[in-house]
């Protein structure tokens, strides 16, 4: 769905932008323009006018004052409105745009609004639904892109609408699919790899060397099996909003020290070093003594987020950090600014293919080259690491250098100390007062 949504996007564009050059050319063209000139503008706008009247996509065509200039026969069948009706209007009483569970979008996450205040480059969203004239939500995916003068000084912009409703229709089904699946095929796998732990108990059975090596390599291909089954349902809820979730307030300080001690063994058992690193700068404190015996400030990076989702996101992109490094260390950092705190794993492994970044984190992908095949894998965990980052208004990406290594980020909303305080008494109350009701209500009972 992907490509075909850039393919499309690539030509509205192109054809919204040659008629609004065409007509403004074509107004100009009364006064100082010949008449062979103006026959061949004529030409040409009728061209491009066929071809933007056939493509299904909404093209819609925004000047700097937020008003419809364009809106080609697309965007009437997708929004419901008439092109005679839409032009001239602000973009605003036309394109509504709302999350699945039809909340409206804040001027932050409208896309049109966005361009027009803070970017200078192409803007895609493709979750969004769009309220119809009629009041109809309909999946759409939007691309919105600047026009700019010479001076590179925004002078309208274009938008590019597409339903979705049968592609969102048809990856519901697959995700149906691929849950029901994976739950029901859980239950046999567990029990096969139940028999195999019983078989190779020494308590329970007695068997030869040869056949303990078979059972052995049997036992390991059933948990690589359930582990693919079970990131297979992981994936299927994060697709459609099920994957649970119980946000707190969380020190990352603290929590990911804690996390480097429980995953230095993995490292060391590879001989590799685990390095961890806190914030950019040492301050004066009473907590801590640095190696030349002055007192050092931890800085507090706090967040909002689920601690065994995030442990799910560290531990994932650690592990692959040890499968792909040979030699070298690994190191586990945190920083940030007063905005945005920001989490790195850096490896000295076999690195990443530049052509290979794009589609790192989509998912079922696998870099394909002689240091891969070798190791198994799902193809999902970079997949689940970026959904559930972003259920957190997160983002994570990777910067990397084939046989030099690589080093993944995470940016994550940073909270104040004041509001973490404010949000930790919040939940103290709400764990306290839950046992009273349940508690009371046996009484009512």
């Amino acid at each position: 769905m992907g490509i075909n949504i850039i393919i499309y996007t690539g030509l509205g564009v192109v054809i919204a932008v040659l008629l609004f050059l065409l007509i403004r050319k074509n107004n100009k063209s009364t006064t100082i323009g010949s008449g062979n000139l103006q026959e061949n503008l004529r030409d040409e706008k009728q061209k491009s006018g066929i071809i933007l009247n056939a493509i299904e996509d909404g093209v819609i065509l925004i000047d700097k004052t937020g008003l419809i200039q364009l809106f080609n026969p697309g965007a009437a069948k997708i929004t419901g409105w008439e092109e005679s009706e839409a032009r001239n209007l602000d973009y605003k009483s036309v394109i509504k745009l709302a999350n699945e569970k039809g909340e409206a979008y804040t001027h932050q996450q409208d896309p049109l609004a966005r361009i027009f205040k803070e970017s200078n480059s192409t803007i895609r969203d493709n979750d969004a639904f769009l309220i119809s004239k009629g009041g109809k939500q309909l999946p759409i995916s939007i691309s919105v892109s600047p026009l700019l003068d010479q001076k590179k000084q925004m002078t309208a912009a274009v938008a590019i609408l597409r339903d979705v409703t049968k592609e969102r229709l048809e990856e519901k089904q697959r995700s149906d699919f691929i849950s029901t699946a994976s739950h029901e095929m859980r239950t046999p796998v567990a029990a096969i790899e139940g028999y195999l732990a019983l078989a190779l108990n020494d308590k329970v059975s007695t068997i030869d060397s040869r056949a303990r090596s078979y059972l052995e390599k049997a036992h390991d291909s059933t948990q690589h099996l359930g582990k693919l089954f079970q990131d297979l349902l992981t994936s299927a809820k994060a697709e459609d909003g099920r994957l649970t979730s119980h946000p707190v307030v969380i020190e990352l300080g603290s929590y990911l020290e804690q996390l480097s001690n429980d995953l230095k063994f993995a490292a060391e058992k590879k001989g590799l070093a685990l390095e961890f690193n806190l914030g950019s700068s040492q301050t004066i404190d009473a907590t801590s003594k640095n190696s030349a015996g002055l007192k050092v400030l931890k800085p507090f990076f706090y967040i909002v987020a689920d601690p065994d989702r995030m442990r799910e996101v560290i531990t994932n992109l650690f592990d692959n950090a040890v499968k792909y490094t040979e030699q070298g260390k690994i190191t586990l950092g945190l920083t940030g600014d007063d905005q945005v705190v920001q989490i790195y794993i850096k490896d000295t492994g076999v690195g990443i293919p530049n052509e290979d970044i794009p589609h790192l984190f989509q998912k079922f992908y696998r870099v394909d080259n002689s240091a891969t095949r070798t190791i198994g894998g799902t193809g999902l965990g970079l997949y689940i690491c970026r959904k559930i980052v972003e259920m957190y208004q997160g983002r994570i990406w990777v910067e990397s250098t084939a046989k030099k290594g690589s080093t993944f980020f995470i940016n994550l909303p940073r909270i104040s100390t004041t509001q973490a305080e404010e949000l930790k008494r919040s939940e103290a109350i709400n764990t306290i007062n839950k046992p009273i009701t349940s508690l009371s209500n046996s009484m009512i009972q």
